[in-house]
Order: structure tokens, then sequence, then C-alpha cells
């Protein structure tokens, strides 16, 4: 995941380590955006959407990943040190004075601790993974679900979305529908299973723009 990352990030700006944006201030507002789709407010009924709360994480997640390849200068290898260093920390997190003990938030109040935490320019692997596990959402999930996402905005990017000339209407079908019907065809496990999505969604556009 680390690497596909980089490979998108870099597409947008070549120098994108190196270039200021604020990784943790998108995560913040993702973080909103999932509490929004959970529902908090109490004087109204509310109902979960998980799925897009899931796929909010999904978002949180990849700027997560941006975030600590900035950490580590850019080094794979460093930043999965420091992602699995975080990862296998301690399950109290303390922020602004207070500790929180993951094992007793909820969903609403675990999002609030990313968002809090993303503010002070803190990115909590931890936190994001104890919210996925509330939200129904596997380790193996989450890769399936990042490299999906993230194959089809890297092929955006490649095929011309920065510039508007990209076509997202294949066939009648939205380009994300036809990366479904592709990632119910192949083995998530499998090595190649990022460059098979791709290889599938490079064939399926060349039969509308040749």
């Amino acid at each position: 995941m680390l690497t596909l990352q980089d490979r998108l990030n870099s597409i947008i700006n070549p120098d994108w380590v190196n270039g200021g944006a604020r990784f943790l201030r998108a995560a913040f507002v993702e973080s909103a955006e999932a509490l929004e789709h959970h529902g908090w407010k109490w004087w109204k009924k509310q109902t979960i959407d998980l799925p897009q709360v899931q796929m909010e994480l999904i978002d949180i997640l990849h700027f997560y990943l941006s975030h600590t390849l900035v950490s580590a200068a850019g080094s794979a290898a460093e930043a999965t040190r420091l992602l699995m260093a975080d990862l296998t920390s301690s399950d109290t997190i303390a922020l602004d004075g207070q500790k929180y003990r993951l094992a007793e938030l909820d969903v609403p109040q675990l999002l609030e601790l990313i968002g809090g935490l993303a503010v002070c320019g803190r990115a909590s692997y931890k936190t994001l993974a104890q919210t996925m596990t509330r939200c129904e959402l596997s380790w193996q999930d989450t890769f399936t679900q990042y490299v999906s996402k993230n194959v089809l905005n890297l092929f955006r990017q490649e095929n011309g979305y920065k510039t508007g000339t990209y076509v997202k209407i294949w066939h009648g079908e939205e380009d994300n529908v036809v990366l479904a019907r592709l990632m119910s065809e192949l083995d998530p496990n499998r090595a190649d299973f990022a460059q098979a999505l791709h290889t599938g969604l490079q064939q399926a556009y060349a039969q509308i723009t040749t």
C-alpha cells in the first residue's frame, strides 16, 4: 500500500514528499465526514451508513500513508517500520492531557480522537485499526478496498483526469462499476492483485477510446 500511495502521489506531483501538503488536515476532514455517515445527532433519528463509514476510513488510510512516507523522507522501508511500531504500541492514547483507552471508546469517540490527533499533527494507526474493527472492516477487506480505489485513482491520473480529458462513463457504466466487476473476478490474495486490476482497466478503457 505504501508503494502504491507513493506511485499515485508522484504522478500528481513528482516532488510530493517535499511539497508541503497537509495530509493530516485531509484526514481530519475525512474523520468528520465519517462521523456524519455514522450519525451523532441526538436530537433526531439517524441510520448508520456503514459502507460509507468504511469508505471514509479507507480515505483516512490514504492520507495516513502519505503522511508517514513524508515522515520517512520517502523511504517505504522506514515508513513500514514507523507504521508497524504504531500498530504495536499501547492501546491507550494520550491527547491534550487526557488518556483514552481505545477499547472503551465507541465509533463516534474513536472518530473524534482521529480528528483531534490529526489537528495536532499526529496519525494513529492504532486508533484507525480499532475504528476499522468496530466498523466490521478487517485488514484484508481494507487492503482490497484500498488497492481498488488507489488503482482507479492512478488510472484516472494516467489518462487525463487532471486535465479533464478522461472519459468516466464506459459503455453506459461508470468506471468504478467496471472496477467492481474486475475485482469480483480476481483473488485479492494474489501477489499481483493491483497490477491485474490496472491491466483489466487498461483493456476495458482501450475499447472505448480506440
